[in-house]
């Protein structure tokens, strides 16, 4: 090499390397610039909790927002901090102050949520704060960068005490006898303090054995016994004043705060804890910031390239796009750690102090509670995940299949347990290790039956699970995934349905005592979502390659297949939308919800499971006009939060129908100031089901896949213009234009793909 250039390679060798970090994200970000347009920018100072914007890596978020004095607030939520009650806690609330505070009186005060790289921008002049939740690292970053030197002051603030709140313990019944520990706060060092909540009781014994599973307590460990989870703040020239308080060393222009975060399971005790913490703390602190700001820039630049749909075309167009990128948002900042989103609030939810010794309720609460409760609700939660298989998402689907699947050992053995036969069922209500909760099983339930009448035999959203898994493979093609993973649990499920129901005087299975969703209680027989969840997974799984199936998992499923009994039709009673009666009446040919039932306890549409999510009809399906009717005789039309009149009229080809609900569901805005943290309805504040069922909604109007078949523009509307890029199935995405109701332009990866594409007329 000349001495000039090495002269020029060891001068430049700096700016290369930072260069080869930046250039793949800037590429990246060029693809997709409908990322940005979407940012939230706010131009005063908020006053409390309900003034935040969310951050998040997936599994450390917080709510963010400031106060009328110019403190900043971080409220901390870990997607696996679970207390000795199955409660999922806030790690706790830090206020940041600086002194003299350059926001407070600022005429051009900005407050943004940059999408593009997750982070919350507080700005005003030259003087800006940065929050940002590594999207690599359990650490959130707060970067002050000033125009004058100023003092950063970082204070802890908890609310937990001896005496523990239980409010929004929907799944608790009776009296637990536990003793229940405050949070832990230790002497701060020279430049950290660090606190956690160590669990030194648990509910799982009692819960075992008031449900008469106590001889697996050995064999299935303690998940709640001995957790623990904390966090510590530090940052550089930060020194501790007292056992909560970090604050500069001297004044500066340019000043850091880390928080950074830990669960682990089955520590003897605090001490051991920390001692494990540590060195983590002292490793994520050596770390050099522009490097990890790099990396995390580049998650979320792959992130957003992977999927989109940007719509326009009217004002409610814009908002649909803004709502589905808002909700993608939200699941990727909360959907990447042990445990899957919450439905009720996810890792957003607000709170604030409550007088001691006082239960939280939904007026006045403390920001772990949460209405509904700590229990998984199979039905809300499984709205979160659908679409993220058309996204691409798969990291972020993994949390709710693992949900699943390291349930399914001990669902096993409760089988076992309750009906001395093979197989697994899992609960509608359970809580995270697989059993139902508490206020649904019954204290001092003599009998192995659930004692709710809306949960007693509500299972069918295992078959769902599968439904989702087998989405996946079809896309991905992942052998691997399938073998470990949908085999498995699929026999397991589908023993269940094939052993615990006996068979009619034809052969068939005649499920009963059950359910139809919690629609039709009790007295239901051959409830529909069953029987088509049935009939929907398991030709998929016969049709798996013969190296992932053994020969007897395929005659077994064969033979539980053709004992199916077949879904109940009947007719509507003429001129009364939502009468119809089993039988033969003399109104229009419609799906039942079973093949008979009796009045209803709730507000949902069990027949139209064989739309969404079973997709036995649908566009390009033969009899569509069958489910379109029962659609339209459908007794309870809803179309938010979870009511799926979106996603199933999306399947069914009802353009404006499907139209209409996706506006509704992207704007139905809660009280917040952001108000993409959607309104409870049913649920609790963010009602995230109502943007994942917007977003399935909405990816239905554009594409459905059938095998090889893909369907472009099968309920999409002629007044809206759509870019767009989605996953398919066999390795497949699908990348375009639509305007005036045509495809103008499009991409299929691989190109071999492109003959399978079929362009649909939508219907009205």
């Amino acid at each position: 090499m000349p001495p000039c250039i090495f002269h020029f390679y060891r001068m430049n060798k700096k700016i290369l390397s930072v260069l080869l970090i930046f250039l793949p994200m800037i590429l990246s970000a060029r693809e997709n610039n409908f990322t940005a347009p979407n940012d939230v920018v706010w131009d005063s100072l908020g006053t409390n909790e309900n003034d935040s914007m969310p951050v998040g890596n997936g599994d450390l978020a917080a709510n963010v927002w400031t106060e009328q004095n110019g403190d900043l607030v971080l409220l901390v939520a870990k997607a696996d901090a679970w207390t000795e009650w199955g409660k999922l806690v806030k790690l706790g609330r830090v206020r940041v102050q600086l002194t003299p505070n350059p926001f407070v009186g600022a005429t051009n005060f900005t407050q943004a949520l940059h999408l593009e790289d997750g982070s919350i921008e507080i700005k005003s002049g030259a003087n800006s704060v940065q929050v940002w939740a590594d999207a690599n690292h359990p650490v959130i970053h707060v970067e002050a960068k000033l125009e004058q030197p100023a003092t950063l002051s970082a204070k802890l603030e908890l609310w937990r005490t001896t005496k523990p709140d239980k409010g929004g313990m929907f799944e608790l019944a009776g009296n637990f006898p536990i003793e229940t520990a405050a949070d832990t706060v230790f002497p701060a060092s020279a430049n950290q303090i660090t606190w956690c909540h160590f669990n030194p009781d648990s509910v799982y014994p009692v819960v075992l054995k008031q449900e008469h599973l106590e001889s697996l307590a050995q064999k299935y460990p303690d998940p709640l016994l001995h957790r623990c989870f904390g966090a510590a703040l530090t940052g550089p020239d930060l020194t501790s004043s007292d056992d909560r308080t970090l604050k500069s060393s001297a004044p500066g222009k340019n000043l850091r705060l880390d928080l950074i975060a830990l669960t682990e399971t089955n520590v003897d005790s605090t001490q051991a804890w920390q001692k494990d913490f540590d060195p983590l703390v002292k490793k994520i602190s050596r770390e050099r910031l522009r490097r990890l700001r790099a990396e995390h820039d580049q998650w979320w630049a792959d992130f957003w390239n992977r999927s989109w749909i940007h719509v326009t075309g009217t004002a409610d167009a814009e908002k649909v796009s803004q709502g589905y990128i808002m909700q993608r948002y939200m699941i990727a900042t909360s959907s990447r750690g042990e445990f899957p989103v919450k439905f009720n609030g996810g890792l957003f939810t607000v709170g604030h102090d409550v007088s001691e010794g006082k239960n939280s309720n939904d007026k006045n609460h403390s920001p772990d509670f949460r209405a509904w409760g700590n229990s998984y609700w199979n039905q809300n939660c499984r709205l979160l995940y659908w679409p993220l298989i058309a996204t691409g998402d798969f990291d972020l689907l993994k949390p709710w299949f693992d949900l699943y699947l390291n349930a399914l050992p001990l669902a096993k053995d409760r089988t076992q347990i309750y009906f001395h036969h093979d197989g697994a069922s899992l609960p509608e209500t359970m809580l995270f290790w697989g059993v139902p909760n508490l206020n649904d099983f019954g204290w001092d339930n003599p009998t192995t039956e659930l004692k709710s009448d809306w949960q007693r035999y509500h299972i069918q959203g295992t078959l769902e699970i599968i439904a989702q898994m087998l989405d996946e493979y079809d896309v991905t093609q992942d052998a691997d995934f399938a073998r470990k993973n949908i085999v498995p649990f699929a026999d397991a499920i589908v023993t269940f349905y094939g052993e615990h129901w006996p068979r009619d005087e034809n052969g068939k299975i005649k499920m009963s005592p059950t359910q139809s969703l919690e629609t039709y209680q009790r007295d239901a027989v051959n409830p529909t979502p069953d029987i088509a969840g049935l009939k929907s997974v398991l030709p998929r799984l016969l049709a798996l390659p013969d190296d992932l199936i053994s020969s007897a998992q395929r005659d077994k499923w064969n033979k539980i297949l053709n004992d199916l009994p077949p879904i109940a039709t009947g007719k509507t009673v003429r001129g009364k939308l939502g009468d119809y009666g089993q039988g033969d009446t003399d109104g229009t040919a419609i799906i039942l919800p079973a093949e008979k039932y009796g009045p209803t306890k709730n507000s949902e549409n069990p027949e139209l499971y064989v739309a969404f999510p079973y997709r036995l009809y649908g566009v390009g399906k033969p009899d569509l006009k069958l489910a379109q009717d029962a659609f339209a005789a459908r007794r309870f039309p809803q179309d938010v939060c979870w009511g799926q009149d979106g996603t199933q009229a999306s399947i069914l080809g009802l353009t404006r129908t499907a139209q209409k609900v996706a506006i509704h569901e992207f704007t139905d805005y809660g009280d917040e100031r952001f108000p993409w943290f959607w309104s409870g309805n049913h649920d609790w504040i963010p009602d995230l089901d109502n943007g994942g069922s917007g977003m399935i909604t909405l990816q239905n109007m554009l594409m459905q896949c059938d095998g090889k078949r893909i369907q472009l523009l099968p309920a999409w509307p002629k007044d809206w213009t759509a870019d767009f890029k989605l996953h398919a199935p066999y390795k497949t995405t699908v990348e375009g234009h639509v305007e005036d109701g045509k495809v103008t332009s499009l991409k299929v990866i691989p190109t071999k793909r492109a003959k399978d594409v079929v362009i649909v007329q939508p219907a009205a």
